[in-house]
């Protein structure tokens, strides 16, 4: 493709017109014909490998306006990121029919998988992109990118389309938001959950975190197109306030909600009933799975498939045979003694929350956590989430999480500040079997912070590693 071609809003070509044949933004895959993304990182600028890239065989480069010439074409933007999106776009030009995106703090990789399910049950051909991977008909490709970086996506929804897949559902992280990896997709509908805290080694504050959200409504979405946002948390109505700035028809969901409204919530110990109010007409719902959050994601999802006109009634038939998305409140099975043990994804404070609020009800003796947090992250939410645990937890088992370059004691003597009767144990393997050989009758374990992950960050290194595995295991050692 000609590079000319390739040109969007916001973007000059300074030299030929040279002919293009793949884009990336990583200098190690550049190949003869590659176009190279010279992008500034956090901690390395890209334009420091524009030589490198030159000798490898890249014919052009994109970066910033005043990015010095070099021996081929340079394609200059103040917004290198966003061109790069847009011209990934054009160079993958194919897309399923129907997009969507959800952000929020927790609860998207839910709200994605519900989603693909929903369509699924209602019979297209769907996929989802997010944390746990890539799932579409007949492929399950197990991942670790929340958002993958705007090249990788494109190519990505071209060979989705290309096989068939009508309807795509995905994660929008904060990050992918605010670096543009998103820009580019087609959206048709686009939903919200909730806001915590998240991600404050990354976003300067919480205000700056909410715009990176709100970029999915106020600049990646047409006017007119449905915007489905959970009406119940307590940044709902600054999130419907930029929704509706972008002129985006907001239709809201939860007990609060005007398109789906939750009326009443029964809890029972593996389901929970609920009546919902849709354009006046009440319907009876019966959702497989705890938790009054993962009501709220399925609201959210379900509204999101209605929107884009899937039938209700099919996406309330589907909602009952729905099944968790891995890692998230996973029941792992029960020890010999019939005490549930449960993996989640929990890493940070509301999330945590929400799980020990979630197995409350269903306890009668002690509700026993295992969890630590992660290393080179924002550490102002240890005490928090410690406090959290100690609070609302009997049995608290402090342990690692990712450590990654940080010394791991130092990490738990944070949460340790706010949870002093909790039992300090490192090795996460240890603490997992502790905490199963303590449990009695009427107990409840959950192991939280690494969910569906298959390996541990120590230092530089992926360890192999799987609380699912070590939890199963250790159950089994008591039957």
């Amino acid at each position: 493709m000609k590079l000319s071609e390739l040109l969007v809003e916001g973007a000059s070509l300074d030299g030929a017109d040279v002919t293009v044949s793949s884009i990336t933004m990583d200098s190690r895959k550049v190949m003869r014909g590659s176009l190279f993304a010279a992008l500034k990182g956090t901690d390395v600028d890209g334009a420091s490998y524009i030589p490198a890239a030159i000798e490898a065989g890249a014919v052009a480069v994109l970066a910033d306006a005043d990015t010095a010439a070099c021996a081929v074409p340079i394609v200059r933007s103040d917004d290198p990121r966003r061109t790069l999106a847009l011209m990934a776009a054009k160079f993958h030009p194919r897309q399923p029919s129907v997009m969507a995106a959800v952000t929020g703090t927790a609860g998207k990789t839910s709200v994605a998988s519900f989603l693909r399910q929903i369509w699924e049950s209602c019979g297209e051909q769907a996929a989802m992109i997010g944390t746990t991977g890539v799932f579409a008909p007949g492929r399950a490709d197990y991942g670790s990118l929340t958002t993958p970086d705007p090249v990788l996506l494109h190519e990505l929804l071209d060979e989705l389309a290309g096989s068939g897949v009508s309807h795509c559902s995905m994660e929008a992280s904060s990050h992918g938001l605010d670096q543009r990896r998103l820009d580019g997709v087609n959206l048709a509908v686009a939903g919200f959950t909730n806001l915590g805290r998240d991600h404050m080694d990354y976003h300067p504050t919480v205000e700056h975190y909410l715009a990176s959200k709100m970029r999915l409504f106020d600049t990646l979405m047409d006017a007119g197109k449905p915007a489905i946002i959970y009406a119940d948390d307590a940044y709902s109505a600054p999130a419907i306030a930029a929704a509706e700035a972008a002129g985006l028809d907001v239709k809201t969901v939860g007990r609060a909600g005007n398109f789906i409204a939750l009326k009443r919530v029964e809890q029972r110990q593996f389901t929970q009933e609920a009546e919902l109010d849709i354009d006046g007409e009440i319907h009876f719902l019966s959702l497989p799975m705890a938790g009054e959050f993962q009501l709220a994601n399925a609201l959210v999802a379900a509204g999101m498939a209605i929107a884009t006109g899937s039938d209700p009634a099919a996406v309330l038939a589907a909602l009952k045979r729905l099944k968790g998305a891995p890692g998230r409140l996973e029941l792992i099975g029960q020890a010999g003694n019939g005490a549930p043990a449960y993996v989640d994804y929990a890493h940070k404070p509301e999330a945590l929350e929400n799980v020990l609020k979630a197995l409350r009800p269903y306890t009668t003796g002690k509700l026993v956590v295992v969890f630590g947090c992660g290393g080179d992250r924002d550490p102002g939410k240890r005490p928090i989430m410690g406090e959290i645990a100690q609070r609302l937890a009997d049995l608290v088992i402090v342990t690692d999480d990712n450590p990654r370059t940080e010394k791991p004691s130092s990490i738990r003597a944070q949460i340790l500040e706010a949870t002093p009767d909790a039992i300090e144990i490192g090795d996460r393997k240890k603490a997992i079997e502790e905490a199963v050989a303590k449990l009695e009758a009427g107990d409840c374990l959950v192991v939280a912070g690494k969910g569906h992950e298959e390996g541990q960050i120590v230092g530089k290194e992926v360890l192999p590693f799987s609380d699912h595995k070590v939890l199963a295991a250790a159950l089994e050692a008591t039957l």
